[in-house]
């Protein structure tokens, strides 16, 4: 499982000029579900992102949880994290699950998610999507279940 992981001030994501996701403060989620990836893997990274401390403290530290600053999450499904570039000019999406095997996984992630606490917004499986964010910092992450 890879997701990429953007502090933000706000973000939303739109289908057909319709927003369907928005948050304030938190943390904008790019969530790639892999073949291989199990109940396990979505488990870690719930419990990861969670409880990741990139938000500052009062002495500027990063130090403090979306949850320690009552922030909520945008989860946008996002199989291309899983293009392989290596070969080629167009990127090899073999690697990604099947979308009916990672539409449940993610909706199992964004579950897992909500039951620690925190608010999740999310955007609409396999659609067309718009996302806009403000990066906070800017912080951005890549956090890999596998690596």
């Amino acid at each position: 499982m890879k997701v990429v992981v953007q502090r933000v001030s706000e973000a939303r994501v739109k289908v057909e000029e319709e927003t369907v996701g928005e948050i304030s403060q938190g943390l904008l989620l790019l969530v790639g579900i892999g073949q291989e990836d199990e109940d396990a893997d979505l488990v870690w990274m719930a419990d990861k992102l969670s409880g990741l401390r990139i938000f500052e403290d009062e002495s500027g530290k990063m130090n403090l949880s979306v949850l320690d600053v009552g922030g909520a999450i945008l989860s946008v499904s996002q199989f291309t994290l899983y293009g392989d570039c290596r070969k080629g000019r167009r990127p090899n999406f073999m690697g990604a699950a099947r979308p009916e095997t990672a539409e449940a996984m993610y909706e199992r992630f964004n579950g897992l998610l909500r039951e620690r606490g925190v608010s999740v917004e999310t955007g609409r499986f396999g659609a067309m999507m718009d996302v806009g964010l403000v990066n906070d910092g800017p912080v951005t992450l890549i956090v890999d279940s596998r690596t």
